[in-house]
């Protein structure tokens, strides 16, 4: 395996996150920061409870939860989608690097970037609210495998979209949606039990019931199960990339 081309592709990414660390980093850290106080202090005063918590520690999870899944879609999606753009897509297949170390490199560097919001939001949500976390490995092992798998998923949505405005159509129409509707700022348990099995087709309250698990060790869906939802979607955005790359679908355009 080549590392030095993984690190070479791994450590570009992160020198242009660095580069514009006002908008991949401090935007989305303040925008959570106001659904603290929106949620957790105005919703949060008028719901004194949910499973035993209070309604602002409650949510902790779900917000972490929005802003990994959404970051990591973005940045991965954007990352492989900017070379197909200016046409260096041609310099990179010639590079001395297989496609999986491509990937290795695009995603290692997305998930890497997802995971450093999650960890500050984590950090900044101390400030509002009195956070514990029952099952800490737990807790970092759902972060890492959501980091990883959804910045799996914008790889793919990276190379499919052949604009910019496909490029932002599935992380906003299809993701964040999923992710307001899996019960980040809800247990699904509160719902008609029609509601509730409607909500179980929604692959995302699989990954947030487990996250928020290992937070407050309690949830709507065994652990287990949610274990399994992660990494059934891991292996199916792993075989999508590998058929991409088996027939160079819209990478070699």
């Amino acid at each position: 395996m080549n590392l030095y081309g993984i690190w070479a592709i791994y450590h570009y990414e992160m020198s242009r996150f660095r580069r514009t660390i006002t908008q991949s980093l401090v935007s989305p850290v303040i925008s959570t920061s106001l659904y603290f106080v929106v949620f957790g202090a105005a919703i949060g005063s008028r719901i004194q409870e949910v499973e035993g918590v209070s309604y602002g520690a409650f949510i902790v999870p779900g917000l972490i939860m929005l802003s990994v899944m959404t970051q990591a879609t973005s940045n991965a999606s954007f990352a492989i989608y900017f070379p197909k753009f200016i046409g260096t897509t041609y310099e990179l297949l010639s590079a001395p690097v297989s496609f999986l170390e491509i990937v290795i490199g695009y995603v290692g560097a997305a998930a890497t970037k997802a995971l450093i919001i999650g960890a500050l939001i984590f950090a900044t949500s101390h400030f509002f609210v009195d956070v514990t976390v029952a099952h800490p490995i737990a807790m970092v092992a759902f972060l890492v495998l959501t980091c990883f798998s959804f910045a799996l998923l914008g790889f793919i949505i990276g190379i499919w979209a052949r604009s910019f405005e496909q490029l932002q159509m599935v992380p906003l129409l299809i993701v964040t949606p999923l992710v307001f509707l899996g019960g980040s700022f809800y247990s699904i348990t509160m719902l008609p039990p029609f509601w509730q099995g409607v909500s179980l087709l929604n692959p995302v309250v699989y990954l947030i019931s487990g996250f928020r698990w290992s937070f407050l060790g309690a949830a709507d869906i065994p652990v287990g199960l949610s274990l399994l939802a992660v990494a059934g979607f891991t292996c199916l955005c792993i075989g999508v990339i590998w058929w991409i790359f088996r027939t160079g679908w819209r990478f070699r355009d």
